[in-house]
């Protein structure tokens, strides 16, 4: 079976001093039960598994119930150390406060139990780490497969990445394009927004939710105003409900609307959003066409090719920590900045022969960019660049 590299960062880790609780957080179908699976056939160590998914009812007394079962296992074993294993921890109300106390509670006494976390809601993790784990936590955050990976795992070509995307489970489906779609709409996206943030967060209008995520995938690296997108929606809601809804489905890793690049933190705030999709898998399915057939279109397989850029760097940020940004100035566009620390890199990406960009002129005559690049025609091709960590474009 393919392993991911971060596997060999979760397992560094866990080999360490007892010391910080590793919390795995990703959206659904990226492989963070089966990361911690391969990671238990490969350890030593005695460990417990539990997960939370399939529990109708569920309160924090049952994290303390389990937690007691691991302090048992442990006393029963030869070993002097014990792994234990919480998968879906965010479905488990008030858990981040039992956890704390738990986890105290074995410090005090030199109970050698380590803790790892799984999380698919991203945003509901992070509330819980904030408001009662401070200190005690160290985060791995496990993103989309990448091209290399899907690759490396299945053999996949570039093109077959850009429209079919990195979901793992689905790539034996794919010689069935009807099928396919099918596992994509029911498996991932109703179960991801059904579980991940209808179950998990208050949604007044889920009607209206699930219609933004829609358009929004069909118009993925596309910039497109809240207002405006307004009159495609079948049901009315102010800007504040589109923009909370829009940041729902980012943290739970499906969709995100990345703002203009300015100077003033204000302007980036007020822009009009680029619509992304973390996994071009999310826009293939919304389409009524085929792989073939976006394929002979220069434009669309363009739009798809941008698409997929922008989740790579999407994905990557979240991993290495920059930020993503597009521009333009009337009807000229950059499709893409990133930012790191003082520096700033513009990407400009071209599927068709035309490689000139005024865009890109404008931009690097307003903002001095420190590095420019051009991705596809006679630039960084997209099987190069989206194998590659965005990071190492500073380096270059």
């Amino acid at each position: 079976m393919y392993q991911r590299t971060v596997l060999q960062d979760i397992k560094q880790r866990i080999f360490e001093p007892r010391k910080f609780i590793q919390v795995l957080v990703g959206p659904r179908q990226v492989g963070k039960t089966t990361l911690i699976k391969q990671l238990l056939q490969q350890i030593s160590m005695e460990y417990y598994f539990v997960t939370a998914d399939d529990l109708y009812t569920v309160d924090s007394t049952w994290i303390r119930k389990e937690w007691n079962n691991a302090r048992l296992r442990l006393e029963q074993s030869v070993q002097k150390e014990l792994l234990f294993v919480i998968d879906e921890i965010q479905k488990v109300p008030n858990w981040s406060e039992v956890i704390k106390k738990e986890w105290d509670t074995d410090s005090f006494s030199d109970v050698n139990i380590k803790v790892i976390l799984l999380g698919s809601s991203r945003l509901l993790i992070q509330k819980g780490l904030t408001e009662s784990l401070a200190g005690r936590f160290e985060l791995i955050n496990i993103t989309h497969w990448s091209f290399d990976e899907m690759h490396n795992a299945f053999g996949w070509d570039i093109n077959q990445y850009i429209y079919f995307g990195g979901y793992p489970g689905s790539a034996s489906l794919i010689t069935n394009e009807e099928r396919w779609k099918n596992y994509i709409r029911e498996s991932l996206v109703e179960t991801s927004i059904a579980k991940d943030i209808l179950m998990m967060t208050r949604v007044d209008k889920p009607v209206l939710l699930k219609r933004l995520f829609e358009i929004g995938c069909r118009y993925s690296s596309q910039i497109l105003s809240l207002t405006k997108l307004q009159g495609e929606l079948q049901e009315s809601g102010n800007l504040t409900t589109l923009s909370g809804y829009l940041n729902l489905l980012k943290e739970t890793g499906l969709l995100s609307g990345i703002e203009k690049y300015a100077k003033s933190l204000i302007r980036k705030r007020s822009s009009k959003p680029k619509f992304l999709v973390h996994n071009n898998a999310l826009l293939s399915v919304v389409q009524e066409v085929d792989f073939e057939t976006v394929k002979k279109n220069p434009k669309e397989w363009g739009r798809f090719a941008e698409s997929a850029v922008g989740a790579h760097l999407i994905n990557s940020s979240i991993k290495s920590n920059f930020n993503v940004y597009y521009w333009n100035n009337s009807s000229y566009e950059v499709d893409f900045v990133i930012e790191k620390n003082d520096k700033i890199i513009a990407l400009e990406v071209k599927s068709g022969h035309d490689n000139y960009s005024k865009g890109l002129a404008l931009f690097d005559k307003e903002f001095q960019p420190y590095k420019v690049f051009l991705v596809g025609t006679d630039g960084i091709s997209f099987a190069e660049f989206l194998k590659l960590n965005p990071l190492e474009l500073f380096n270059m």
